[in-house]
């Protein structure tokens, strides 16, 4: 369903099912859908590009049926039928009422085809991510994938079978480990996440080689081996390698799983903003790389990608002040003068609508037209604003960027003109100053000092400054100078940017030592019609990565086969390391000598050729007769013939001191920075941030006049620090820029991706085998397939093979020693053939290592499997444990809490009914000695507060607490008492009376009487004071009140002596203080157990609870004996009866 759709930008609909249904409409007529027989990747490349499938003998169906199938199989699926159309079908109307007839006889047809063919056919249709696919005949496509697996093995046989694969589109073939991808010049539908999912962490023959896989190799090894990896693609410019590394990036950020997603896209969105400003159309490739770039991705030790680095080497900074002809300037330029055209902003940034800028402007003058119109420049000017936004830059950086890009543009507009005066005729102007002013204004400087840094020049002499005009020459080759080193600066910024936003997070980089997979991505072999110095350092560039290649897959090889005593037969290659050395060595190498020619002022670019000529007696190197300016290198992929015209000029790249010192002065705080921070060997950015002092701006004496003078010394030297202009030229970068590359490449395992061009048109399914033998030859493809398939790729020693593989026959406890036993144990027990064991260390094919790979992942699964379940039965069982003792300890923990609380509040109820005790002993006193007759306040508030009451029908018990009053209270609570006992009236009367009197008091008469009045069955117990022995018979209010009385109160339950029988309570208070006295008691050695809450207790007379329900009780016999008038009522009822 996804391989019959053209239009892959459309979204799934039920016309898709209806290719679903003309596909089984096949398979039920047939036997089997189509191509069956194919594995599923060949068919997602054939279903698009062949006609729609029909039956294999549509003769023997009827003619309905036939045309069924051809209109559901429609490939465009705007003119596909839907169902609802598919339903008047004639096919279809045809089975209306001749369902049953047709059943009997589908059935006959299936018993008949039974007879005629019992044999089960046994189908393979399922495609599966993660496991194997097994196909019938798999071996056939296995060794075809593989040239090593070639009966015969020549030139002839290579070609053909890369042909046959290129015009089926199977751009990709192995040899052996190494990977060849042929340019289709298209846009082909196999990397969608489905093929990502396809190659992850599978046998490499389970599918047909493709990009994803060597990547998935890197990976693989990186995680397994916990080394770091290196994917080295090489080939000529316009054969697919940028393209390739996008795609490595893509699958590698697919297998890293970033748990988060925005660092997942910024990797994505790097190479895209990058290749912007470091790509440019060229005269063999629409998207050229102008510079080299090496991406390290960042991974954890578990494989996860934590950030990504650019190194960025030998941009071609030239291109943006020239062009050669049919060639374009870098991208971005394009880009961004197509989006703010469409955005109306080209006045903004003093761009001209009409004429465009000498730096972009091409002989054709179609360049304002391509742009206006085209819409692709506009929407890569909105990707590359997606790009920054999304890696995280600033608004404000960004529109820094664009100032900048349109003053390099501004700046190449300005002219200059010879001034003729009778004293000096080399003096120059700028004519025209509006060029002048746009530059001044977008890069936020002074006009007139950019003029003076332009057309003069400061010489410092013995301590003495002189100001020295330049020629219209020398004006031009300065105003160059300063575009290129913009440009320049401004690339190195926004890669050191790039770097800032993605490296990984402090806490996860110190947590374990991460691993690194490098894509290295440099600009292809270039041969043009003219080349010049550019082309000489990509060639010197690529002469060194195909050392690199040579070394790892021939010379080291049969290096250690002869030290290991290996007997193998050795592989002719064609060893490029002599030309390297007329390269590189010193002090008579091509590139010294270009240095040292360029410190003489008075070289030119023809004592340049004659001094090659004298000193490089190679056969790499010779002069063509005839022509002066001109030299010849054999390279490895063929002969290219140099111009040498502008070579020293180009090799110096001087920017005079006296335009860093103006650029500083600009407003533009990212300008400063460009200026302000040092350059490295390499020729970039220091990645550390230079502070901008005050001196790093200010001008030279002859451009501040009227201002603050500053010390001149320090001015000229910090810009000379700054920019390196030390006698650094663009040969030493280039050296020291080799020198870093390959230091970070030979830290890891190196994987190859060698990309071929088909043909130099650019035409799909156009193979030339001129062209692409060539090519195999000038990268060895031939000596690789060769070693390959005798060699041994994989060299590794007894103690690293054992350490790394023992888990495969060895158990897990056991420690086995790094020796051959050890070794061929190992080997036989995962059953591989054709290794080899030599002095120190196992010699295997380069297919062997994924074997073994792919058997100790299976062994670590299972391993993890039953760590996992032993680990979560410890874990259930520690939890167990750790509850419990969290129980326990929360239960000494309450009970220790309890236990205190219940003891102070028990202390607390001691110490209140020892005062209610001493207060009453006090009020007794008084009253004798005040005399019977004292008045009575009518409105004093009770001292008995109810503290609980029971629902109604519950036999509940109030307790009262007495607190302090006066002797006139007592006084009128006893009178109260005794006149109520002489006359009900009276005591409802007197009751009545005391709750208006104080609402706040007297909650057992007032408040609580009225309440429970309702309900007619509780009992309330207010104990002001126990009355003497005598008069035990009468209740608090005088007579005794049965439960149906008038007022609805139960009869009070009244003091009794110890001697009495005990007291039932019920509440729940009573029993939570029982409980607590009780545990009070154990704790001070008693017997008794506290009983359950909520049953009826039977307090004895011993009991301390009982005696601390009357705070009298509690009173000591002596007190009692000493007071006798206060257990006396007889005299106090007649007092209060006379009241």
């Amino acid at each position: 369903v996804i391989a019959c759709e053209q239009q892959y930008d459309s979204s799934y609909d039920a016309r898709c099912d209806v290719w679903s249904l003309g596909i089984t409409a096949i398979e039920l007529g047939d036997g089997d859908p189509p191509l069956f027989d194919m594995h599923p990747v060949k068919t997602l490349f054939k279903i698009p590009r062949n006609p729609p499938p029909t039956l294999l003998h549509p003769e023997n169906w009827c003619e309905e049926f036939n045309h069924f199938i051809s209109q559901c199989l429609i490939k465009d699926f705007e003119r596909r039928p839907s169902v609802t159309h598919l339903l008047d079908h004639p096919f279809i109307k045809g089975v209306h009422g001749k369902v049953l007839f047709l059943q009997k006889q589908l059935a006959k047809v299936l018993q008949d085809q039974k007879h005629q063919n019992p044999v089960a056919k046994t189908r393979h249709e399922r495609m599966h991510t993660r496991r194997t696919y097994h196909v019938e005949d798999a071996e056939k496509y296995c060794l075809e994938d593989d040239l090593v697996n070639l009966e015969v093995l020549d030139e002839d046989t290579i070609i053909h079978q890369l042909q046959k694969r290129y015009a089926d589109l199977l751009i990709y073939t192995y040899v052996g480990d190494i990977l060849i991808a042929l340019n289709p010049f298209q846009n082909l539908s196999i990397y969608s996440p489905q093929f990502s999912r396809l190659y992850h962490g599978v046998k490499r023959a389970s599918n047909p080689p493709h990009i994803f896989a060597s990547a998935d190799a890197a990976y693989q090894c990186m995680v397994t081996l916990s080394k770091d990896q290196c994917i080295v693609i090489s080939g000529e410019s316009g054969s697919g390698k940028t393209e390739s590394a996008h795609l490595i990036v893509q699958h590698l950020t697919f297998l890293g799983k970033a748990n988060n997603q925005t660092l997942r896209e910024k990797i994505l969105q790097v190479n895209s903003l990058v290749e912007a400003f470091g790509n440019s159309c060229t005269a063999i490739n629409d998207n050229s790389s102008r510079f080299g770039k090496y991406l390290e991705m960042m991974f954890t030790p578990t494989g996860v990608v934590m950030g990504a680095r650019i190194s960025e080497y030998l941009l071609e900074k030239s291109r943006v002040i020239k062009q050669a002809a049919g060639e374009k300037n870098f991208h971005i330029f394009y880009y961004i003068y197509a989006g703010l055209h469409h955005q109306k902003k080209l006045s903004d940034f003093r761009l001209p609508e009409e004429k465009p800028p000498r730096y972009i402007a091409d002989e054709a003058g179609r360049v304002m037209h391509d742009i206006t119109s085209k819409e692709s420049y506009r929407r890569q000017f909105e990707a590359i604003q997606h790009c920054f936004r999304i890696i995280g830059f600033t608004d404000k950086e960004v529109h820094s960027v664009y100032r900048i890009l349109a003053g390099i543009l501004n700046i190449g507009n300005i002219e200059f003109a010879a001034i003729s005066s009778q004293h000096q005729t080399d003096k120059s102007e700028v004519p025209n100053a509006e060029a002048l002013q746009n530059a001044a204004s977008v890069l936020c400087i002074s006009p007139e000092e950019l003029q003076e840094a332009l057309t003069s020049h400061c010489v410092v002499t013995r301590g003495e400054t002189i100001i020295r005009a330049n020629t219209v020459d020398r004006a031009a080759d300065v105003r160059d100078a300063m575009s290129k080193a913009l440009y320049g600066r401004l690339f190195s910024w926004i890669v050191n940017r790039i770097n800032t936003l993605l490296q990984p997070d402090k806490n996860i980089c110190s947590a374990g030592g991460g691993m690194n997979v490098g894509i290295l991505d440099i600009f292809g072999f270039e041969n043009f019609q003219r080349n010049s110095f550019e082309q000489l350092c990509i060639n010197i560039a690529n002469e060194q990565i195909q050392y690199y290649f040579n070394q790892h897959v021939f010379a080291l090889e049969q290096m250690e086969y002869q030290n290991e005593g290996i007997d193998a037969i050795p592989v002719e290659y064609e060893d490029n390391r002599p030309l390297l050395d007329m390269f590189l060595q010193k002090p008579l190498g091509l590139l010294a000598l270009l240095d040292e020619e360029s410190r003489f002022p008075q070289a030119t670019d023809q004592t340049l050729v004659d001094k090659f000529e004298d000193n490089l007696r190679c056969k790499y190197f010779w002069r063509p007769k005839g022509v002066e300016l001109c030299f010849g290198i054999q390279h490895y992929a063929g002969k290219v013939l140099y111009d040498a015209s502008g070579v020293l000029e180009k090799n110096r790249d001087t920017l005079p001191a006296d335009v860093v010192v103006v650029l500083r002065t600009s407003e533009n705080k990212l300008l400063q920075q460009l200026f302000s921070i040092p350059l490295t060997k390499t020729g970039n950015l220091a990645q550390t941030r230079a502070r901008i002092t005050v001196a790093s701006r200010s001008l030279p004496p002859h451009f501040s006049a009227g201002k603050a003078k500053v010390d001149t010394l320090e001015v000229i030297r910090h810009p000379e620090e700054t920019t390196n202009m030390k006698r650094q030229t663009v040969a030493s970068y280039f050296r020291y820029s080799l020198m870093d590359l390959l230091s970070k490449m030979v830290v890891g395992q190196p994987h190859f991706v060698r990309c071929i061009k088909p043909n130099d048109d650019r035409e799909a399914l156009q193979f030339s085998r001129e062209r692409v033998l060539a090519q195999l030859r000038s990268t060895g493809i031939l000596e690789t397939v060769s070693i390959r398939r005798q060699g041994y790729s994989h060299r590794i020693l007894f103690e690293e093979f054992v350490k790394r593989y023992y888990y495969l026959a060895f158990t897990a406890h056991q420690t086995p020693l790094a020796s051959k036993e050890s070794c061929v144990a190992i080997l036989e027990k995962s059953r591989l053939d054709h290794w080899v064991l030599g002095k120190t260390k196992v010699f295997l094919k380069y297919y062997h290592v994924e074997q073994l790979n792919l058997l100790l992942r299976e062994v670590i699964g299972r391993v993890v499997v039953l760590q996992a379940y032993t680990k979560g039965w410890l874990g259930a069982r520690r939890y167990k444990r750790v509850r419990e003792k969290r129980e326990k300890g929360a239960i000494a923990i309450q009970s220790a809490w309890r236990g205190y609380d219940a003891r102070r509040k028990f202390k607390e109820i001691s110490n209140r009914r020892n005062e209610s005790a001493a207060h009453n002993q006090a009020g007794d006193t008084s009253n004798q000695s005040g005399g019977p007759h004292s008045p009575v306040a009518a409105g004093t508030r009770g001292s008995a507060e109810v503290q609980d009451c029971s629902e109604p029908g519950d036999h509940k018990v109030l307790r009262g607490s007495v607190h302090r009053r006066s002797h006139s209270q007592a006084e009128s609570n006893n009178g109260h008492t005794q006149s109520s006992s002489n006359s009900p009236a009276v005591t409802e009367k007197n009751r009545h009376s005391q709750a208006q009197s104080s609402p706040k008091g007297c909650d057992i008469s007032a408040g609580h009487a009225n309440k429970h009045s309702v309900s007619g069955t509780d009992l309330l117990s207010s104990r002001i004071c126990h009355p003497a022995p005598d008069q035990q018979g009468l209740s608090l209010w005088g007579a005794p009140q049965k439960p149906g009385s008038e007022n609805g109160l139960a009869q009070h339950r009244t003091p009794r002596r110890r001697c009495q029988q005990p007291k039932m309570l019920s509440s729940p208070e009573d029993t939570m203080y029982y409980n607590q006295l009780n545990g009070t008691l154990e704790y001070q050695g008693s017997k008794r157990k506290p009983r359950k809450l909520g049953q009826i207790k039977v307090l004895d007379g011993e009991d301390e609870y009982y005696k601390s329900l009357s705070p009298v009780d509690c009173i000591p016999e002596e007190n009692n004996s000493a007071h006798p008038s206060f257990f006396s009522s007889s005299s106090k009822g007649d007092s209060f009866a006379q009241h």
